[in-house]
């Protein structure tokens, strides 16, 4: 998805997220992946594991 296409369509954006990861690209490069909480939540317990400090106790991403 352009990263113009996910401005004037946050909703959509949303709702695609929620059922797979959504890669924005801007000038036609990809710049961020956009996921749902629930796999994010995931992903970050098994970095976590991986490098031995146990499952990721669920937080709040940094917001800006």
């Amino acid at each position: 998805m352009s990263a113009k296409d996910a401005k004037y369509g946050f909703g959509r954006l949303i709702d695609l997220a929620r059922s797979e990861p959504v890669v924005v690209e801007k000038h036609g490069r990809p710049v961020v992946v956009v996921l749902a909480v629930e796999e994010y939540e995931r992903l970050r317990g098994v970095a976590m594991a991986a490098v031995g400090e146990g499952p990721a106790k669920p937080g709040k991403a940094k917001q800006s």
